[in-house]
């Protein structure tokens, strides 16, 4: 039986904060009241209190990660340049949390931070031109890839195990490293490149600016 003391002394902030390490280790699929309960020392209904369900859960993972996104303080850069740092400020929250980024595009609209990203986001895209209908498809878009782009991290996708990842990826760039270098020079020439990049820090540099780039083009 759940007594008033042991829902007293289960803090839901707590909780959230072992679903996201266990999430982050094993993936979303590996959160359960079942387990969540066993490290709090209480019985899975206790956590009901808390959580309609493990989809109420994951949506408090989510609104944990938006939270983490530190909104620059606007300045007299240009409106590209301060869409950039706003927009590395998302991305920052995120690449700690590769297999949960996607938690969070729910939960933009409806979470305190991601709605300030949000309006701020498109305050730089109106001054940059567009109409505000534009700017909600840009913004959309922008944030959609950002999160596609940390999902997709070739580094964060390996396992975990520094040993055992170089070994997929020394396996991955010795099947392109195979191939014929007469019919596929580039590729075979770039296979270590193509595989995973040397710097994930230039990896999100890149995405960044091919981000904000396109949004530039599109204006110009």
């Amino acid at each position: 039986m759940i007594t008033k003391e042991t829902s007293r002394r289960l803090d839901p902030e707590k909780v959230v904060d072992s679903a996201l390490a266990i999430a982050d280790d094993e993936g979303p699929a590996a959160v359960s009241f079942r387990k969540l309960a066993a490290q709090h020392d209480v019985t899975p209904m206790a956590l009901y209190r808390h959580f309609k369900d493990k989809d109420d859960l994951l949506a408090a993972i989510g609104d944990r990660i938006l939270a983490g996104v530190v909104l620059p303080t606007p300045n007299d850069e240009r409106w590209d340049k301060q869409l950039h740092t706003l927009l590395t400020a998302f991305v920052t929250a995120l690449r700690g949390h590769p297999r949960l980024a996607d938690l969070t595009l729910p939960r933009i609209l409806i979470t305190e931070p991601g709605l300030a990203l949000s309006e701020r986001a498109l305050e730089l895209l109106v001054e940059g031109g567009f109409t505000v209908d534009d700017a909600a498809e840009v913004g959309r878009q922008a944030i959609c890839s950002l999160i596609s782009l940390v999902t997709t991290d070739p580094v964060a996708r390996e396992v975990s195990d520094p040993e055992a990842r170089e070994a997929s990826l020394r396996r991955k760039r010795a099947s392109l490293g195979a191939l014929s270098p007469e019919r596929y020079p580039l590729i075979t020439s770039a296979a270590g490149a193509l595989i995973c990049p040397e710097s994930r820090d230039r990896y999100y540099e890149i995405g960044l600016n091919l981000v904000v780039a396109g949004i530039r083009g599109i204006r110009e």
